[in-house]
């Protein structure tokens, strides 16, 4: 795909890719700009509802957040056809019944190449710096880093929930970095297993069902199909815990070194989640690496993200609040 282009962009290399699509580093060509391309197949149902919920989630957040990925521009690529996706005032139905009827295999009996690929694509403000995974891996663990990535990441999932928005799967590789004026600015990324709550509801009341995410990520109760946004602070809460006592295994797949949290089970690692709702009476050992690498009040904040009762969890913006009065990683004034 190096060295592809619309008559807009123009892809230079692959960057990252998942189950679901490919990201490349592409440049506007008329004015050079970097941007990134998140190119995502629907040519399956399953793969077509990911990229459905990514759109909507992305297109559904009308103020932007600076640590919450920037949309610059959805297409709709079908055969060899590729345009924009654009709201006509007039037509308020019109884009969902356009996306819906080509992703979803719905296309008139009289169109040709009925069969013909058909893509989604994103194209997102490009962060340099690559995912927080293997930002964090390539440096030694700082407090002063810690803290600004804590802030940051409770600021977007709050934001987030403000716009009733749940992510679902909030982990290290779907956090993006930039080197910014004042050091790394964080985006959230990755929204094809968000979903966005529907009516004027309070989001941590709003019930989920559908079990998805990354294991070693997922709240006790996403694993039994009942959950409502607090499961994506215990997302968080593992994130943090690993981010600060830099806890890593090895991807069965693709054996990189990856951050999250586990319980040893004889030989076999299993989430925490898991670890929970097998043992709902079990004390997870915060530090779990070194009794001094983690001070009480942010132990008691992560086990305060981490409550098997996600009803004694707390919520993204109780969390924002708790992060703000942490003396963790407070830059030391001398006068």
């Amino acid at each position: 795909m190096s060295g592809e282009e619309t008559s807009k962009y123009r892809l230079l290399k692959e960057v990252g890719h998942g189950s679901y699509g490919v990201v490349y580093e592409a440049v506007v060509c008329d004015t050079g700009q970097r941007v990134a391309v998140k190119r995502m197949r629907c040519s399956e149902p399953e793969t077509a509802e990911v990229a459905l919920q990514e759109f909507w989630s992305l297109r559904s957040v009308r103020s932007q957040h600076r640590n919450v990925i920037r949309l610059e521009e959805t297409l709709l690529q079908s055969g060899s056809a590729i345009q924009p996706l654009t709201h006509h005032p007039r037509r308020p139905r019109s884009l969902l019944s356009l996306v819906e009827s080509c992703l979803k295999g719905r296309r008139s009996a009289g169109a040709e190449g009925g069969g013909s690929s058909c893509f989604l694509w994103f194209v997102t403000e490009f962060c340099d710096a690559g995912n927080l995974n293997d930002f964090l891996l390539s440096r030694p663990p700082d407090p002063q880093l810690h803290r600004t990535c804590m802030e940051q990441l409770a600021g977007a999932a709050a934001f987030l929930h403000r716009h009733r928005i749940v992510h679902r799967d909030l982990k290290p590789e779907n956090v993006m970095v930039s080197n910014g004026p004042s050091g790394p600015e964080l985006k959230v990324a990755d929204f094809g297993l968000s979903k966005v709550c529907q009516g004027n509801v309070n989001v941590n009341q709003y019930r989920l069902s559908s079990a998805c995410g990354s294991d070693f990520y997922m709240a006790p109760e996403v694993f039994e199909g009942r959950y409502t946004a607090k499961a994506d602070i215990f997302s968080l809460g593992i994130l943090f815990w690993a981010m600060i006592e830099l806890v890593t295994f090895r991807d069965a797949d693709s054996q990189k070194e990856l951050l999250g949290v586990y319980i040893c089970q004889g030989k076999n690692l299993i989430s925490v989640g898991e670890a929970l709702l097998e043992n709902p009476n079990l004390e997870l050992q915060i530090p779990l690496k070194n009794k001094k690498s983690i001070p009480n009040e942010v132990c008691r904040l992560i086990l305060d993200m981490l409550a098997l009762n996600s009803k004694e969890r707390i919520d993204a913006f109780q969390l924002e609040i708790r992060i703000e009065q942490l003396s963790y990683g407070d830059k030391l004034v001398i006068d």
